[in-house]
C-alpha cells in the first residue's frame, strides 16, 4: 500500500479525496497497488466530516513520516507552498500539484531538486484543469519541433466573452453573471486581466521550447476593454473574439531563431480549431512541423476534473517510486523577442466617414460593414509587424479600438 498526504482541503483537496474514493478500485488496479490518503493538512477542522480523522495541523506529521511517499499539494499561492513542496522533494517524497502560480514561479528549481532527489514533482492539473496537455508534451510530442502553444486558458473569460457573443451583453453584465453560477470570483482580476493566463502558458512555453520561460516578461492584456461592438464587428467577419494565451518559435532566413509570448484578446477566424471553444471549456493548440495541428479540450478548472488530473499524477508517481520522470524544461531563461516586430493582421473600428482612408492606409484585407452601427467600419487590415500598426494608429488618431487577428 501507498499512502499519500493531501496538503489543503478546499475545493480540488477534497475532489482528490473523493477521485481516490469513487474510483478506488480501478485507481489501485492501474497503479498496481492500493493509494489510501493517510493525511489531509489544512488549518481547519471539518467534524461531522468522515476525513477528520485524517486532519492534521502540523506539517512535520506529513514530513517526518517515513509512510508517506507522495504528497499532494493543492494549496494554492506560493507561501507556504513553496517551502512545503521543497522540504518533501528534499525529504525524498514525490509532490504533485495543480498549483499554476508555483510551477510557473518555481518550477523548473523544484524539478532540478526532484531529480537530484530521485523523487518526482508532477504538475498535470496546473495548465487547463483536467485536459490532459503536459504529458502529451512531455512524452507523446517529444518527436515533434514545436512551432506554437496557445489556447483559451481560462474558463471564466471565455464564459464572459462567450455570453458578450451568445447574448450581445456588455463586459460588466456578463461578468455579474459569471458571479453570480460561481465562474467568477469576487474579486476576479487574476482571470480577467489575463494573469491567471499568462502563468498557464508561461509553464506550457516553458515544456514546449525546453527553457524557463518567466510568466513576468509575457506581455498581459486582459477582457476588460472588450465592447458588444467589437463583438458584432467580429461576427460579420465570421470570426469570433477569445482570450488567448499563445506562445510561436519563428525561424529567420539565417536560422536564427525568436520566441513570442503574449496573452491577449485576439479575433480568431471560423475554422480555427479554437473558434468553437465556448462557455467554461479550455482549449490548448498545439502545432508540431511533423504532426502539424493537435487539440487538446476539456474542462479546464472545477473541483473533480482538477483532482482527476492530480489523482493521475499520483498513480504516475506511484508507478515510478524511486525513478525521476524526465520533464525537458532546462532552468536556463529563454529570451522572448520583443512583441513589436511579430507580424500579423489586426482588427480595427474607426468612424465610418474614415473607412476608405483607413483601408488605404492599412492596406485593408476585408472591410466590414455593420448596419446595427451604422456609424463605423470595421477593418481587417494586412499582415504587418506591430510597432508598424501603432504609429500608423498614433498618426490617424481615429482609431476607435483595434484587436489583434490570429493566424
Amino acid at each position: 500500500m501507498i499512502n499519500i498526504a493531501v496538503l489543503g482541503y478546499g475545493t480540488v483537496g477534497s475532489g482528490v479525496v473523493k477521485v481516490l474514493e469513487t474510483n478506488r478500485e480501478k485507481i489501485d488496479k492501474k497503479a498496481g497497488v492500493p493509494i489510501r490518503v493517510k493525511y489531509v493538512l489544512d488549518l481547519r477542522d471539518f467534524p461531522g466530516d468522515p476525513i477528520q480523522e485524517k486532519i492534521v495541523h502540523d506539517y512535520n506529521v506529513i514530513l517526518n513520516d517515513p509512510e508517506i511517499k507522495i504528497v499532494v499539494e493543492v494549496m494554492g499561492g506560493l507561501k507556504p507552498a513553496y517551502e512545503f513542496t521543497k522540504a518533501a522533494l528534499e525529504a525524498g517524497k514525490s509532490v504533485c500539484t495543480s498549483n499554476k502560480e508555483l510551477v510557473a514561479e518555481h518550477g523548473s528549481d523544484l524539478l532540478d531538486l526532484a531529480r537530484e532527489k530521485n523523487v518526482n514533482y508532477l504538475f498535470e492539473a496546473s495548465c487547463g484543469g483536467g485536459i490532459p496537455v503536459i504529458r502529451p508534451l512531455n512524452s507523446s510530442l517529444t518527436a515533434e519541433d514545436i512551432d506554437e502553444v496557445s489556447g483559451i486558458l481560462n474558463g471564466t473569460t471565455n464564459y464572459i466573452l462567450s455570453e458578450m457573443t451568445e447574448k450581445g451583453s456588455d463586459f460588466d453584465d456578463a461578468l455579474k453573471e459569471a458571479q453570480e453560477l460561481g465562474y467568477a470570483e469576487r474579486n476576479p482580476e487574476a482571470d480577467v486581466e489575463g494573469y491567471d493566463a499568462c502563468r498557464k502558458i508561461a509553464i506550457l512555453s516553458s515544456l514546449a521550447f525546453g527553457k524557463t520561460v518567466k510568466y513576468n516578461t509575457i506581455h498581459t492584456e486582459g477582457i476588460t476593454k472588450i465592447t458588444p461592438e467589437d463583438i458584432t464587428f467580429a461576427k460579420k467577419a465570421d470570426m469570433a473574439v477569445k482570450l488567448l494565451a499563445s506562445a510561436n518559435k519563428t525561424v529567420e532566413e539565417d536560422g536564427s531563431e525568436n520566441f513570442y509570448a503574449m496573452v491577449a484578446p485576439f479575433l480568431v477566424r471560423h475554422g480555427h480549431p479554437l473558434y468553437n471553444i465556448n462557455g467554461v471549456f479550455n482549449a490548448v493548440f498545439v502545432h508540431g512541423n511533423m504532426l502539424g495541428d493537435s487539440l487538446f479540450y476539456g474542462s479546464g478548472a472545477g473541483s473533480l476534473p482538477t483532482a482527476s488530473a492530480v489523482v493521475g499524477d499520483v498513480v504516475d508517481a506511484v508507478r515510478h517510486l524511486q525513478r525521476t520522470l524526465f520533464v525537458f524544461w532546462d532552468s536556463e531563461e529563454l529570451k522572448l523577442s520583443d512583441n513589436g516586430t511579430a507580424v500579423r493582421p489586426f482588427f480595427i473600428r474607426v468612424p465610418a466617414d474614415k473607412k476608405d482612408e483607413a483601408a488605404k492606409l492599412f492596406d485593408a484585407e476585408m472591410v466590414i460593414e455593420c448596419p446595427e452601427i451604422p456609424e463605423e467600419a470595421g477593418i481587417i487590415t494586412a499582415s504587418m509587424q506591430e510597432n508598424d500598426f501603432m504609429k500608423k494608429c498614433d498618426e490617424i488618431h481615429y482609431v476607435i479600438s483595434s484587436i489583434r487577428v490570429n493566424v
